[in-house]
C-alpha cells in the first residue's frame, strides 16, 4: 500500500515592511521638524533685519544676545579677566569689555556657548517632555535682561511672549512648546548667521556672508562681532575668514543635534498617530 506523501511546504516570504531601517532615517513627523527648522532659519533672518519688523522679536534676540554675552562673561571669570562693562541691547547688540583673561577662551566661548544651548533647544523640538523644562529656562530668560531695558514696547512684548509661552503649556497637551523652543534654538544655534551680513570696522572692505554681522552692514551696529575681534587678535586671518568658520560650525552643530534628536526621540508614525 502506497504512502501518502505531504508536499513542501515553502519557506514564508519575507514582508516588505519587516525591513529594518536604520536609527537615523526620520519617521514622518521627525521629516515635518525638518522641513519647520529650515522654514523657522529663514524667517529668523528676515525678522532679526527688517526694520520695523524686527522690533517684534526683540525679547527673543535680547535673550539670545543676553546668553552670548553671559558665555563671555563666565569664561573671562574663568581665566581670571575683569569684567570692565557689559552692554546688551537688541539693536546695537551685546559687548563684554574685558580687562585680563584668556582673549581667545573668552571670545570662543560665546559661540560655542550660543551654540549649545541652541542645541539643547533644538532637542526640545523632538520632545514635548524636554521643550517643558527647558520653557522654565526661556522663561526665566527672558526675564531678565529687563534689568536694562527701558523701552516701553520691548517690556510690553516680552510679557506677550512670557504669555504666549505658557498659553502653550495648555495647547495640545504642551505640544505648541516644541514650536515655540525649536524657534528659540535655531535662533541661538545660529547666532552667527542671524546677524551676518559682515562689516568689519578695522578693514576697508564689507563681507557678505549670513551672521553675526548683518547688524553692521544694514544698521551700523556700534559693537563689532567676535569675528572681528579674532580678526584684531589674530591680524594674519581676516574677519571673513573667521566668520566663515564660526558659520560652518554652527551649521555643522545644527545638522548634529538634528541627528541626535532623530535618534534619541525616533517614535515610529503609528505610534504617533496613537498619540
Amino acid at each position: 500500500m502506497a504512502t501518502i506523501t505531504r508536499p513542501p511546504i515553502a519557506p514564508p516570504m519575507s514582508s516588505v515592511t519587516s525591513v529594518p531601517t536604520s536609527p537615523l532615517q526620520p519617521s514622518g513627523d521627525q521629516v515635518v521638524v525638518l522641513y519647520v527648522i529650515i522654514a523657522m532659519a529663514v524667517v529668523i533672518f528676515g525678522f532679526w533685519n527688517v526694520p520695523v519688523v524686527r522690533n517684534c522679536i526683540n525679547p527673543l534676540k535680547l535673550f539670545t544676545i543676553g546668553w552670548h554675552e553671559l558665555c563671555h562673561i563666565t569664561a573671562a571669570i574663568l581665566s581670571g579677566g575683569r569684567i570692565l562693562k557689559i552692554t546688551i541691547d537688541p539693536h546695537v547688540g551685546g559687548a563684554t569689555i574685558v580687562e585680563g583673561g584668556r582673549p581667545t577662551f573668552i571670545l570662543s566661548a560665546g559661540y560655542i556657548g550660543s551654540t549649545l544651548l541652541g542645541g539643547a533647544f533644538i532637542l526640545a523640538g523632538w520632545d514635548t517632555l524636554v521643550a517643558k523644562i527647558l520653557s522654565f529656562v526661556l522663561g526665566v530668560g527672558l526675564i531678565m535682561p529687563l534689568v536694562l531695558v527701558r523701552d516701553k514696547l520691548t517690556i510690553l512684548l516680552t510679557f506677550c511672549y512670557e504669555g504666549l509661552m505658557i498659553g502653550f503649556w495648555f495647547v495640545d497637551h504642551g505640544q505648541a512648546l516644541r514650536w515655540y523652543c525649536l524657534f528659540i534654538g535655531v535662533m541661538n544655534i545660529l547666532f552667527v548667521i542671524c546677524t551676518c551680513l559682515f562689516y568689519s570696522s578695522h578693514s576697508p572692505y564689507m563681507i557678505a556672508l549670513l551672521g553675526d554681522v548683518a547688524d553692521d552692514r544694514f544698521f551700523h551696529k556700534t559693537n563689532d562681532s567676535d569675528a572681528t575681534q579674532f580678526s584684531i587678535l589674530y591680524p594674519r586671518i581676516g574677519a571673513h575668514l573667521w566668520a566663515t568658520f564660526w558659520i560652518i560650525f554652527q551649521l555643522g552643530m545644527l545638522a548634529g543635534f538634528a541627528l541626535l534628536g532623530i535618534y534619541v526621540f525616533k517614535v515610529p508614525d503609528d505610534a504617533g498617530s496613537n498619540g
